[in-house]
């Protein structure tokens, strides 16, 4: 009961200040008139083209479901390659000292570059299509997911361990019935981190090369100074990502709840 009550305000408070800021911003430019609609458009007039960009193709070729379609197959392409890469990477890192001898030297010198930085030579080596994208996404997600699962093992509290040995359990039950479940929060956190990463790194991609997607409608929005299709744009990268990271919660929670985690 008190658990539904502090959900239930958590609710009302985030539902007051997301009212708080749409009021303001709609006192400001559609009351005030503080700015111009053409330079900063009020909550108004995004939601008018908001709906009318649902069904509408100009000024970029498509509506905003078919771009957002094309950034989303994209992204969870190279998202989820890079955790089913980066997860078990990070845990044999930490677990095993000849994959981190091996390992570790390489990925920490792969690990300051960012994902952005990938993008010109990919595009030269495999042109501007789903691949070349994929793959700049695969990376930003891979390092956040191998930092993540590699320091959550290495939380693992030693009298755990010492327990574990004292009880007889083999290394294999050391790690995935000790450490592995230790690290789940930590692995969840980086598979939250590496959804930011790949959003950033998608829209990145497709604002300098692409002819399809949220990163090229808003680059071509600019061209032509569509500040609401802009701001829409980036509202659709927000609430997709919102939506996201709340099923990657209650999937933590379901993960967490089997293993016995707390």
């Amino acid at each position: 009961m008190r658990d539904d009550n502090r959900r239930n305000q958590y609710f009302l408070v985030s539902l007051a200040s997301v009212i708080t800021v749409l009021l303001v911003w709609y006192a400001c430019i559609d009351v005030l008139e503080l700015k111009s609609q053409i330079v900063f458009p009020g909550p108004v007039k995004i939601f008018r083209t908001f709906i009318l960009k649902l069904h509408t193709r100009s000024p970029d070729g498509a509506t905003l479901l078919s771009h957002l379609g094309a950034s989303l197959k994209v992204t969870m392409l190279g998202y989820l390659l890079g955790a089913a890469a980066g997860i078990p990477l990070g845990i044999a890192m930490a677990w095993n000292r000849l994959v981190d001898r091996l390992a570790k030297p390489l990925f920490d010198l792969l690990r300051p570059i960012p994902g952005i930085a990938w993008i010109p030579l990919f595009i030269l080596l495999f042109g501007i299509g789903t691949f070349s994208k994929a793959l700049v996404i695969f990376l930003s997600s891979f390092v956040a997911c191998t930092v993540n699962s590699f320091t959550g093992i290495r939380q693992t509290k030693d009298v755990h361990l010492w327990v574990g040995n004292v009880f007889g359990a083999t290394r294999n039950q050391l790690l995935f019935r000790i450490a592995v479940p230790t690290a789940i929060p930590m692995v969840f956190t980086g598979l939250r981190v590496a959804l930011g990463a790949s959003w950033a790194a998608l829209v990145a991609a497709e604002l300098l090369a692409s002819n399809v997607g949220l990163g090229y409608m808003i680059q071509q929005s600019r061209a032509i100074s569509r500040t609401d299709i802009i701001i829409v744009g980036m509202l659709a990268i927000g609430m997709v990502g919102a939506i996201l990271d709340k099923i990657l919660h209650a999937v933590e929670a379901r993960v967490a709840k089997g293993m016995n985690v707390r």
